[in-house]
């Protein structure tokens, strides 16, 4: 996706994309500063302490102006773990088997916030909310991973295993979240588990027709 900006084309989706409206280049920044400091504001007051007025005030931007942006603070915190996965690189034709292309997909998203054990306790909260911005960027941030494991499997995967995949993601994640285990050890995990179960589908005969 693409716009202009004073005249200039602006290609990168961050710039461009979020729930509400697409970014100039200006309020791309405003954007950038809110999540930055979202980021550091859990880092001293937690989930429960955080406050979109707070983050406003580190940031530097008006409460209204942050307002006009995040409608509250789960869509603030969500908007942040949207961010970092859209940051990852595509996941590229390799040689390697497709349950070795599958763990690695599932441990950089596992591991997206494994270094910042506040703001991955929030992400799990916060992409719980029933807020329509929460559930737009929830939307996204299941298809994104969708295509990066149907990517990983190849295009002609069977999408009864490409579904079960995404299902095991998502209950470890709301098993770190909820704090029965860290992201980095459910990131090892997944691993186990997605092995196991590509190993069962490679074995599996073939359907009779």
């Amino acid at each position: 996706m693409s716009g202009h900006v004073s005249g200039k084309l602006i290609s990168d989706p961050l710039l461009n994309e979020s729930t509400r409206r697409r970014l100039t280049e200006r309020q791309a920044d405003t954007v950038r500063r809110l999540t930055d400091a979202a980021v550091e504001e859990l880092r001293e007051a937690g989930y429960e302490g955080l406050t979109v007025r707070n983050v406003a005030r580190r940031a530097g931007v008006a409460a209204a102006t942050a307002y006009t942006y995040f409608a509250s603070k789960n869509h603030l915190i969500t908007e942040v773990f949207w961010r970092r996965l859209s940051a990852l690189p595509p996941v590229s034709p390799s040689p390697e088997p497709p349950a070795d292309r599958v763990v690695a997909v599932l441990r950089e998203i596992a591991l997206l916030v494994s270094d910042e054990p506040a703001l991955a306790a929030a992400c799990t909260t916060a992409m719980l909310g029933t807020d329509p911005d929460v559930q737009e960027l929830r939307l996204r941030i299941g298809v994104a991973i969708r295509h990066r494991l149907r990517d990983a499997l190849g295009t002609d995967s069977d999408p009864k295993l490409l579904a079960g995949l995404e299902m095991i993601y998502a209950g470890a994640l709301v098993q770190a979240g909820m704090g029965y285990t860290s992201y980095t050890a459910i990131a090892d995990r997944l691993s186990e588990v997605a092995r196991l179960v590509l190993s069962g589908a490679t074995r599996r005969p073939p359907a009779q027709r």
